[in-house]
Protein backbone atom coordinates (compact mmCIF):
# COMPACT_ATOMS: atom_id res chain seq x y z
CA UNK A 1 0.00 0.00 0.00
CA UNK A 2 1.43 3.38 -1.03
CA UNK A 3 1.63 6.18 1.54
CA UNK A 4 -1.19 8.71 1.37
CA UNK A 5 -0.98 12.42 0.66
CA UNK A 6 -1.60 13.01 4.37
CA UNK A 7 1.41 10.83 5.19
CA UNK A 8 3.75 12.93 3.05
CA UNK A 9 2.17 16.23 4.14
CA UNK A 10 3.12 15.38 7.71
CA UNK A 11 6.79 15.60 6.65
CA UNK A 12 6.15 19.03 5.13
CA UNK A 13 4.44 20.05 8.37
CA UNK A 14 7.57 19.02 10.30
CA UNK A 15 9.67 21.19 7.98
CA UNK A 16 7.34 24.11 8.73
CA UNK A 17 7.94 23.58 12.46
CA UNK A 18 11.67 23.98 11.84
CA UNK A 19 10.98 27.32 10.12
CA UNK A 20 8.88 28.48 13.09
CA UNK A 21 11.66 27.52 15.51
CA UNK A 22 13.94 29.88 13.57
CA UNK A 23 11.36 32.71 13.66
CA UNK A 24 10.56 32.21 9.98
CA UNK A 25 6.99 31.97 8.71
CA UNK A 26 6.16 28.27 9.16
CA UNK A 27 5.92 26.86 5.68
CA UNK A 28 7.42 23.49 4.87
CA UNK A 29 7.73 21.40 1.74
CA UNK A 30 8.89 17.99 0.58
CA UNK A 31 9.23 16.51 -2.90
CA UNK A 32 8.44 12.83 -3.31
CA UNK A 33 9.42 10.54 -6.18
CA UNK A 34 9.16 6.73 -6.21
CA UNK A 35 7.75 6.79 -2.68
CA UNK A 36 10.72 8.56 -1.15
CA UNK A 37 11.55 12.14 -0.25
CA UNK A 38 14.10 13.54 -2.68
CA UNK A 39 13.99 17.12 -1.43
CA UNK A 40 12.85 18.97 1.67
CA UNK A 41 12.81 22.58 2.71
CA UNK A 42 11.33 25.24 4.92
CA UNK A 43 10.95 28.98 4.69
CA UNK A 44 14.30 30.67 5.33
CA UNK A 45 14.40 34.09 3.61
CA UNK A 46 15.33 35.90 6.85
CA UNK A 47 17.97 33.40 8.00
CA UNK A 48 19.54 33.17 4.54
CA UNK A 49 19.03 36.83 3.56
CA UNK A 50 17.46 35.44 0.40
CA UNK A 51 13.99 36.51 -0.73
CA UNK A 52 13.73 33.37 -2.88
CA UNK A 53 14.32 30.97 0.02
CA UNK A 54 10.70 29.85 0.22
CA UNK A 55 10.03 26.28 1.35
CA UNK A 56 9.15 25.14 -2.18
CA UNK A 57 12.32 26.59 -3.68
CA UNK A 58 14.45 25.10 -0.91
CA UNK A 59 12.90 21.66 -1.55
CA UNK A 60 13.37 22.07 -5.32
CA UNK A 61 17.03 22.99 -4.87
CA UNK A 62 17.65 19.96 -2.69
CA UNK A 63 15.81 17.59 -5.03
CA UNK A 64 17.58 18.90 -8.13
CA UNK A 65 20.97 18.66 -6.45
CA UNK A 66 20.12 15.09 -5.37
CA UNK A 67 19.17 14.21 -8.96
CA UNK A 68 21.92 16.31 -10.56
CA UNK A 69 19.23 17.67 -12.89
CA UNK A 70 17.15 20.84 -12.99
CA UNK A 71 14.11 18.82 -14.05
CA UNK A 72 12.24 16.51 -11.72
CA UNK A 73 11.14 12.94 -12.56
CA UNK A 74 7.70 12.54 -14.13
CA UNK A 75 6.23 11.22 -10.87
CA UNK A 76 7.55 14.04 -8.63
CA UNK A 77 4.97 15.46 -6.24
CA UNK A 78 5.45 18.54 -4.07
CA UNK A 79 3.77 18.60 -0.66
CA UNK A 80 3.66 22.06 0.88
CA UNK A 81 1.81 23.40 3.90
CA UNK A 82 0.71 26.66 2.24
CA UNK A 83 -0.54 27.41 -1.28
CA UNK A 84 2.45 28.49 -3.39
CA UNK A 85 3.04 32.09 -4.47
CA UNK A 86 3.67 33.22 -8.05
CA UNK A 87 7.45 32.85 -7.78
CA UNK A 88 7.17 29.31 -6.49
CA UNK A 89 4.62 28.30 -9.12
CA UNK A 90 7.05 29.52 -11.78
CA UNK A 91 9.86 27.46 -10.29
CA UNK A 92 7.61 24.39 -10.10
CA UNK A 93 6.67 24.81 -13.75
CA UNK A 94 10.32 25.03 -14.81
CA UNK A 95 11.22 21.97 -12.71
CA UNK A 96 8.30 20.04 -14.27
CA UNK A 97 6.70 18.85 -11.03
CA UNK A 98 3.76 16.55 -11.81
CA UNK A 99 1.51 17.45 -8.89
CA UNK A 100 1.27 19.94 -6.03
CA UNK A 101 -0.55 19.01 -2.84
CA UNK A 102 -0.96 21.86 -0.39
CA UNK A 103 -2.53 22.39 3.00
CA UNK A 104 -3.76 25.91 3.70
CA UNK A 105 -4.95 28.33 1.04
CA UNK A 106 -3.30 31.76 0.86
CA UNK A 107 -5.97 34.36 0.02
CA UNK A 108 -3.49 37.23 -0.43
CA UNK A 109 -0.77 35.67 -2.55
CA UNK A 110 -1.80 32.10 -3.37
CA UNK A 111 -1.32 31.51 -7.07
CA UNK A 112 -3.09 28.22 -7.74
CA UNK A 113 -6.65 28.47 -6.41
CA UNK A 114 -6.84 31.71 -4.39
CA UNK A 115 -5.64 35.21 -5.31
CA UNK A 116 -4.16 34.29 -8.70
CA UNK A 117 -5.30 31.24 -10.60
CA UNK A 118 -2.29 31.19 -12.88
CA UNK A 119 -3.19 28.08 -14.84
CA UNK A 120 -6.45 29.65 -15.95
CA UNK A 121 -4.47 32.03 -18.17
CA UNK A 122 -3.37 29.24 -20.52
CA UNK A 123 0.10 30.76 -20.90
CA UNK A 124 2.22 27.99 -19.48
CA UNK A 125 3.95 25.21 -21.41
CA UNK A 126 3.70 22.87 -18.43
CA UNK A 127 0.90 22.39 -15.95
CA UNK A 128 0.66 20.14 -12.96
CA UNK A 129 -2.18 18.57 -11.03
CA UNK A 130 -3.32 20.39 -7.91
CA UNK A 131 -4.81 19.03 -4.70
CA UNK A 132 -5.82 21.68 -2.17
CA UNK A 133 -6.71 21.22 1.47
CA UNK A 134 -4.56 18.29 2.57
CA UNK A 135 -4.31 18.58 6.39
CA UNK A 136 -5.60 22.13 5.93
CA UNK A 137 -6.77 22.59 9.53
CA UNK A 138 -3.44 21.48 10.94
CA UNK A 139 -1.46 23.66 8.50
CA UNK A 140 -3.71 26.70 9.02
CA UNK A 141 -3.50 26.36 12.79
CA UNK A 142 0.29 26.21 12.65
CA UNK A 143 0.37 29.49 10.72
CA UNK A 144 -2.27 31.14 12.93
CA UNK A 145 -0.44 30.14 16.12
CA UNK A 146 2.82 31.53 14.75
CA UNK A 147 1.30 34.92 13.88
CA UNK A 148 -0.63 35.06 17.17
CA UNK A 149 2.60 34.47 19.07
CA UNK A 150 4.40 37.06 16.95
CA UNK A 151 1.69 39.68 17.67
CA UNK A 152 1.91 38.93 21.40
CA UNK A 153 5.69 39.37 21.29
CA UNK A 154 5.37 42.72 19.50
CA UNK A 155 2.74 43.87 22.00
CA UNK A 156 5.06 42.99 24.92
CA UNK A 157 7.94 44.76 23.21
CA UNK A 158 5.87 47.93 22.68
CA UNK A 159 4.76 47.82 26.32
CA UNK A 160 8.35 47.47 27.51
CA UNK A 161 9.44 50.38 25.30
CA UNK A 162 6.59 52.49 26.64
CA UNK A 163 7.62 51.77 30.22
CA UNK A 164 11.23 52.63 29.43
CA UNK A 165 10.21 55.88 27.74
CA UNK A 166 8.13 56.91 30.80
CA UNK A 167 11.07 56.17 33.09
CA UNK A 168 13.31 58.43 30.99
CA UNK A 169 10.95 61.41 31.26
Amino acid sequence: MAPTDEYWMQFAYEQAAIAASKQEIPVGAVIVSQNQIIGAGYNAPICLSDPTAHAEVQALRQACMHLNNYRLPEDAVLYVTLEPCTMCVGALIHARVSKVVFGATEPKSGSLVSARKLFETGYYNHQFDIKAGCLSEQCSEQLSDFFKHRREQKKKQRLQESVLNKQNI
